[in-house]
């Protein structure tokens, strides 16, 4: 564990050197010396770095998604919660408060959008009814060397250029450097730490709530290093200096919505060049890539956003490959935007079941909530700090469970180090190979001892 100085950024001390950064860059914003900024680190990942002289206030730490001593305030989720979504009718531990839960697409968006276009319609409603005058989004960045960033959006025409996910390192730094400067509302999209940042400042400012009436969540796998992108273009044959335009979502509309690919354009001939994500493998159950922080976050379905939207990986949508979304409304503006887009035609949305919701992110609840206390008493027997969690007591977790969360933690780090050194997908597939295949086996047990117990279970009930 750090040692603060009084004239070091508490951020830096408590947060990027424990390895809980995500990257969001809110500190920035609220470092009342202006004394740091955001830079690639050597793991791919944007973390904020001393640029200039800090006084130690403190203020960077109190916007953190993942500062280890928070206000008791504002201590977790739930209490943000109780602050921004007051008027939320329903509340459940697992995806906290809500007003209704659906699944559905924008017919209009939804071909151009990584899953079911509804993001970009709520979005677009927003301008056009003037909620909002602008949009933080991610969009292709003309900066050398960077693929995408967050942009500003003051039209609809801008906002289709951001339509789609990016697996790659942003930060908001860059767009809210900007916020005080642009006239009227912003609305922001962003994964669950970002979000949780944003209510963090708006609750020490309260004018960026008038600033900032609605955010747009989006249900997050886990935020990737840069070295992700790296290794699926050189999966297709385009070093990542030749690479431009990385898609990580394409679709195969005639398959299903699991059936996308990645692809990139090669500097050297402007040919595309793609590949199926189910042949590489599983990026995502395995932690490739994966920050740190995102083992201690236990918000799978993006809390403190007015909308949580994510991928419907249920039956029967997980079938059509052009997508389709899972909603969760937690205001009255989104429950009404989406309300009127259903009575206009503009949208399909069918109300879905709170435990299909959850099926639908099983895996990330699994993670999450269930592996989370296993994690905690790791980092907490290597003194490493760690922001109050929710989900810190668990009913007796197996041993072969155990031994998935520590091999997962083991390929993330691992990961990270092995493609620093290689920058080659094929010596990274042979490094990784033996670790994964052990992953793989370990959790293909864990799955059958847990189809025994539960079948023991069911029979004693009867």
């Amino acid at each position: 564990m750090q040692v603060n100085n009084s004239n070091m950024s508490k951020v830096i001390d408590f947060v990027v050197n424990n390895d809980l950064c995500i990257g969001c860059g809110l500190c920035t914003y609220k470092c009342q010396d202006k004394a740091i900024e955001m830079s690639l680190n050597e793991y791919g990942f944007l973390v904020p770095i001393l640029s200039g002289f800090c006084s130690g206030g403190g203020s960077c730490l109190s916007v953190c998604p993942f500062n280890p001593f928070p206000a008791q305030e504002t201590k977790t989720e739930n209490e943000l919660a109780d602050i921004f979504l007051k008027d939320a009718a329903l509340l459940h531990p697992q995806i906290g408060k809500y007003h209704g839960i659906y699944a559905g697409y924008a017919e209009e968006y939804r071909l151009t959008s990584s899953s079911g276009g509804l993001a970009t319609f709520v979005l677009a409603e927003l301008l056009e009814r003037g909620v909002v005058q602008h949009i933080f989004s991610v969009k292709e960045s003309q900066v050398p060397g960077v693929h995408y960033e967050y942009s500003i959006s003051n039209n609809k025409q801008e906002l289709l250029s951001t339509s789609k996910t990016k697996y790659y390192p942003v930060t908001l730094s860059n767009v809210f450097s900007k916020i005080d400067e642009l006239d009227g509302g912003v609305a922001v999209v962003g994964v669950a730490c970002f979000i949780k940042a944003i209510r963090l400042a708006q609750y020490s400012d309260p004018g960026l709530k008038v600033k900032i009436p609605f955010l747009v969540g989006i249900i997050c796998g886990g935020v990737k290093s840069r070295f992700f992108t790296e290794y699926l273009s050189d999966k297709v044959g385009v070093p990542d200096g030749q690479c431009y335009n990385p898609e990580f979502r394409i679709k195969d509309q005639k398959s299903t919505a699991l059936d996308y690919s990645f692809g990139c354009i090669s500097n050297i001939d402007s040919k595309e060049r793609t590949i199926k994500m189910q042949t590489v493998g599983d990026m995502w159950g395995t932690g490739l890539f994966k920050s740190n922080a995102c083992d201690f976050c236990d918000d799978v379905a993006t809390e403190l956003a007015d909308i949580s939207l994510g991928d419907a990986w249920l039956e029967p949508f997980i079938k059509d490959g052009k997508g389709t979304n899972v909603v969760v409304t937690r205001s009255a503006m989104a429950e009404k935007v989406i309300k009127e887009g259903v009575k206009s035609g503009q949208i399909y949305l069918e109300e879905i079941s709170l435990s299909k919701f959850i099926s639908a992110q099983q895996g990330a609840y699994n993670h999450r909530h269930t592996g989370l206390p296993y994690r905690i008493n790791l980092a907490n027997e290597r003194g490493q700090l760690i922001p109050p969690k929710r989900f810190i007591k668990s009913s007796s977790l197996t041993f072969l469970f155990k031994i998935v969360q520590f091999c997962r933690m083991r390929i993330r780090k691992m990961s990270l180090e092995v493609w620093k050194n290689t920058k080659d997908a094929k010596s990274f597939d042979m490094q990784m190979n033996k670790s994964l295949f052990i992953l793989a086996k370990v959790t293909k047990l864990n799955h059958y001892q847990k189809a025994i117990v539960n079948k023991l279970l069911n029979k004693m009930r009867f």
